[in-house]
């Protein structure tokens, strides 16, 4: 009797040269697994309303009052230009490891929370500009150490706090054109070591004293700033339009002047006293003429009636018994 010796059934056998995975069974239960475990990864979603492509998200345009909560976290590019977002929440974020340029222009923000861009460390590209920006918390760039550029142009800001930008030693590209600027300290320029252009046209500066540290940066940096005739006064009105570069060290001497004179504290010490002696002298004799008034009224109101009998005549008195 012959034995006939059959071929195990394909399905059950791997082909040859091949792994495991070549099973169907198997790799069914792959697959199976592979898509359990793709939703779980936060770098895989691309919010509805926007459109996602090559570490790109796209939301430009598209009527949002709100960031999108759902933002992958492998995105390097967000774009949120033109939408009617307004305030910057915390940690909104906080999941944007990877994000290198984050774009909110051209939108109505007027608050960003201290911690509102935590999670960013490795933003290089920052555009604020074209909001309703009035005041900035010294901690607001504290969590993008890596900035190298910012665009705050076109907003309301009427003041910066020197620290600031303390926290961005690689900022490069700083724009603050457009604002209600009306000086700058000197601290601020100490914190932007690597700046290489800086744009501050068209701002409300104030060309009084309190100029002169923006006035001297200036000088010493006229390459780093884009037609540098256009940043220019707005008061006073003597000023106005008039380049801040062109105002010239001398305009500042009387700024260092002492506040009093050697001539005014020989005045003060001459006339001081004297003042002071005078008034002494005047106290007293207004209390004198008020001691001199008393006595004369209390005079005035004395009894003139007859004068009280002595004894002899009380004694010769006739009396009635």
């Amino acid at each position: 009797m012959r034995i006939l010796l059959q071929t195990p059934p394909a399905l059950l056998l791997p082909a040859k040269g091949s792994g495991l995975l070549s099973c169907p069974t198997l790799q069914t239960g792959c697959i199976f697994i592979v898509v359990l475990l793709v939703p779980l990864s936060p770098s895989s979603g691309c919010p509805a309303i926007c459109t996602c492509s090559s570490g790109e998200v796209n939301c430009m345009d598209r009527r949002l009052f709100l960031v999108p909560d759902d933002l992958p976290a492998n995105a390097t590019a967000i774009l949120l230009d033109y939408n009617s977002i307004a305030v910057l929440r915390n940690h909104i974020f906080l999941n944007q490891h990877t994000l290198v340029r984050l774009s909110l222009h051209n939108n109505i923000i007027m608050s960003i929370h201290s911690q509102a861009l935590v999670g960013l460390g490795e933003l290089q590209e920052l555009d604020l500009s074209g909001n309703f920006l009035s005041n900035l918390l010294p901690e607001t760039f504290f969590p993008v150490p890596s900035l190298t550029t910012l665009n705050l142009g076109n907003n309301k800001l009427v003041s910066l706090n020197p620290e600031l930008l303390g926290a961005l030693p690689h900022l490069q590209t700083l724009s603050l054109h457009g604002n209600a600027l009306t000086l700058l300290s000197s601290a601020f320029f100490e914190n932007l070591p690597a700046l290489r252009s800086f744009k501050l046209d068209d701002n409300s500066w104030v060309c009084t004293c309190g100029i002169q540290p923006l006035f001297q940066w200036l000088t010493d940096n006229v390459d780093k700033v884009p037609d540098v005739k256009s940043v220019s006064c707005k008061l006073p009105d003597v000023f106005a339009q008039y380049p801040i570069i062109d105002i010239g060290n001398k305009s500042f001497v009387h700024c260092h002047e002492p506040w009093l004179l050697p001539q005014d504290y020989s005045f003060f010490l001459l006339i001081g006293p004297s003042c002071f002696l005078g008034s002494i002298c005047i106290c007293a004799l207004v209390g004198l003429i008020a001691v001199a008034c008393t006595k004369m009224w209390m005079g005035s109101h004395t009894y003139h009636g007859p004068p009280p009998a002595t004894r002899a005549e009380r004694a010769r008195r006739p009396t009635y018994g």
